[in-house]
This record gives C-alpha cells, structure tokens and sequence, in this order.
C-alpha cells in the first residue's frame, strides 16, 4: 500500500470500500491515553483473596479488600485490563435500562422492582464517589444521557415508562419532542427521545489504570499471563493453579462477566458471552461538531440491536458502539462496517471523516437480564452477569461482593436472593448469538 492512499473513511468503510484502510488500527482508542501493561512477575504464593479477571470487578473487589487489611492478588489471562473493561464505551448509567418499571414490576413484583431501581441509582452515584475519593483522573462527568426514539411509537412509550420511574424512585428526566431534538443532536434520524441528566462518562481505560495504581500503591498484586487453570478446595481454602504458580488462598472471587468460561462449571452455563464492536473517528471540525453533539452528552437508541455513541472525552472524536459483525474477522473492516452505516444513518455529514480505530469486547449476557452476585456450592465467590450495562454495574458489585466476603452488612443488595438460571441448551445458546441478533435487525427494520 502506498502512502498516498487515503484514510478510511466512514463512508468508504459503510460501503464495504475496505482497500482504502490506511490509518485504521485495530485495537481500543482508550489504550492511547492507557496502554497495556505486559506483567512479568509470578504471583504471590498465598494471600487472603484471589480475583479472576482484572476488569472493574475484579479491581473495585481488590480496592474494597486491600482498604479493609486483606492480601489481595488478582489474576489476568491477558495483559491486565485486556478485556471488556478498557474495550467499553465508557457510558454510565444506573444499570438499570434492560427493562421498562412496568416489565420490570411484572417480573419481580412492585417491592422487588423499586428495590432494585432505586440500587441501579446508588450504582451511578458510587462510582461518582469512588473516582472523586480515589482522585483517578478518568473525565468522569455527569454530561446526561440523550436516548433517541427510531419510530413514533418509542417516544410514546419512553415518555411513561419515564414518567413511571419519576413516580417509584424519583428519577428526574425529561423528553425532548421531535421538533426539539436538533437543541440534543443534530440528527433528523429520530423522533424525539429522553434525557436522563444524570448518566455520565469516563475514559475507561484511565478508569482502569487509575483503580490498578491504587490497589498496587495499597499493597495488592496484579498479575497478567496467569491464566487460572483449576481452583481446588483446599482445607478451609483454595488453592488456585495459574499458568505463573499456584496461589493458596482463603477465598476466591470469579469477576471475569463476558469472558467467563468452564473454570467454575456452575457458573460458565449462567454467562453467554456476546460480543461488542466500536469504531472511533478521526477529529471533527468544531464548528460540526458542536452542531452535531451541542451538549456533548452520552446517546443511544430505542431498537433491540441498539447502537450507542459519545464523544471522545478529550478529542473531538466520535466513540460508535453496537455489536460485533459476527460473521467477519474482529481485524477486518467487514467486522465494523455496519457501524459505519448506523452512523452514516445519524451523522450523514461525517461521511468524509476518517475511522481510526476499530475494536470489539465480549459482553456477559445472563439468561434472565439482571446481574448477579454470590457464593457457589463450594464457597467461591461471583459477581458476573451485567449484559451491556458494566460500567456501574462491574465497579459497584465488585465493592458489595468484598464486602460479602469479610461479612460486612454494608455489602447487602437487593439482589442477592435473585435465583440465578442457566441458559437452556447453553452450547446451542452461545452458537446462535449472531442469528439471533440478525432476526432482530430485521425487526427493528421492519418494526415487526
């Protein structure tokens, strides 16, 4: 390839014009400001607690362990931070937006669904807290969420169900009309939408690094290439066998959401990892940009196969998110062409911006929607399950799932005694994610 050909751009990438990808790069745009770290040490040979998995689960369990005197020692397959939690969009909200209040008061009844409502707030407001205590440097800001409606009838039913979780929690929010959208985005895509003020952002792969340098400043180890090959009782404990030494432990938490697998049976049928795409942009002119974004807030959309997007947080760059062609190489622009069109549907005048980087995470999906946190037959403990919404939801059940696990009451949630499903046929379930997905891109095209 010469130097003179061009960037990708949206447009060409839209079009499936995937010989003009100079300047695209497949890896995380956070990893710019954030990069790997390769970890060459061994772990320690004992220790309190061993952590699988070094995403927000695992780093907000390790943080609440090592302030509370515990040894903590947290083990990473990859490079640390490797997985969904540096790969994310960086959105944050309460963690509580799979169901309508209606659905979800039917589901659980009405004690049950306010119970667990009003603790998806508590959720937003603890890592808002945490960052400013632990003074991580990560653009955390309460910018707002827009969710735009794609037809009529989603603006209706947003306008109760929002009115529905102003009347049961008190969640202020409002709907902006159609006619008044351009004051959100400038985007005639929609039909109007709800903004909810107080969802936020963050860089998570700041995010990430700035939890690892407390947790290590505070005496914890973090090991990467320590892929965990068997954990077996051990007299009142554990011992767990890594690819860089066993560690003998008292107790041990699973916090690997979508990439958890059979190491813990029991829990590996619970979790159908689905993957994620995101696409990022090269830089926007201001005068486009404002006039696109004016409040530079977080977005998403009402269909079943959602697209969400943001601004880079330190860049006048757009963030795109939605799932993973899974019929594609996660290196090939095929893999990612679909969000170029859902943004060239929104944003038509980005046609001509650049894609600089392209890259996909796994989400853990549960069989009943919610997450789920607790303790196994054989006394290991799990908080796994958020299905897209991991942000709040990883940091905030990391924290209660240490405090379970030194029996601290502060760790009580409203959904510890949530009965916890496997998936049905869970092979067959794994292999038909993408039809599924493609079923319902259908639906959202046809409003079937």
């Amino acid at each position: 390839m010469t130097s003179d050909t061009p960037d990708l751009t949206v447009s060409a990438l839209a079009r499936g014009q995937h010989s003009q990808a100079r300047g695209l790069v497949y890896r995380p745009y956070w990893w710019d400001a954030a990069p790997r770290a390769t970890s060459t040490q061994s772990p320690r040979a004992v220790c309190d607690v061993a952590i699988v998995g070094s995403g927000f689960t695992g780093l907000s369990a390790a943080l609440t362990l090592v302030r509370n005197g515990r040894s903590v020692v947290v083990l990473e397959r990859n490079e640390p931070g490797f997985g969904a939690s540096t790969r994310n969009g960086g959105q944050i909200g309460s963690g509580n937006q799979k169901f309508r209040v209606k659905r979800l008061i039917d589901l659980r009844g009405r004690k049950k669904a306010e119970a667990m409502l009003r603790e998806g707030v508590q959720m937003l407001d603890y890592i808002a807290h945490l960052v400013a205590a632990e003074n991580i440097d990560c653009h955390f800001v309460r910018c707002g969420r827009f969710r735009a409606a794609v037809r009529p009838e989603h603006y209706d039913a947003m306008a109760r169900d929002m009115d529905d979780l102003r009347k049961l929690i008190g969640v202020e929010s409002h709907m902006v009309q159609r006619a008044e959208q351009h004051s959100e985005i400038g985007s005639d895509a929609f039909f109007g939408g709800s903004v909810l003020p107080g969802d936020a952002s963050l860089h998570p792969g700041l995010y990430h690094a700035g939890l690892m340098r407390r947790i290590e400043e505070a005496g914890g180890q973090i090991v990467g290439g320590a892929a965990v090959q068997a954990i077996h009782v051990d007299g009142a404990g554990f011992s767990v066998k890594t690819a860089r030494g066993d560690v003998v432990c008292r107790n041990v938490i699973i916090a690997t959401n979508g990439y958890t697998d059979g190491l813990v049976p029991e829990l590996g049928r619970r979790i159908v990892p689905i993957g994620s795409g995101l696409i990022a942009t090269g830089e926007i002119p201001e005068q486009t940009f404002a006039r696109l974004m004016p409040k530079n807030r977080v977005y998403g959309n009402t269909n079943r196969v959602f697209y969400y997007f943001r601004a880079a947080p330190d860049a006048r760059r757009v963030i795109w998110g939605g799932r993973v062609g899974r019929f594609a190489s996660n290196t090939s622009p095929a893999a990612f062409r679909h969000l170029a069109r859902d943004l060239l549907h929104v944003f038509p005048d980005l046609a001509d911006v650049p894609v600089t980087h392209a890259w996909d995470g796994m989400i853990g999906y549960t069989y009943d929607e919610v997450p789920h946190l607790g303790r196994t037959a054989r006394g290991i403990h799990y908080a796994i399950g958020y299905c897209g919404t991991g942000v709040s939801r990883a940091t905030y059940f990391g924290n209660k799932i240490a405090l379970q696990l030194i029996g601290d009451s502060a760790g009580t949630t409203a959904f510890d005694d949530l009965a916890f499903p496997s998936f049905p046929a869970h092979p067959v379930a794994k292999q038909a994610v993408p039809f599924f997905e493609a079923w319902y891109r259908v639906r959202d095209a046809t409003n079937l």
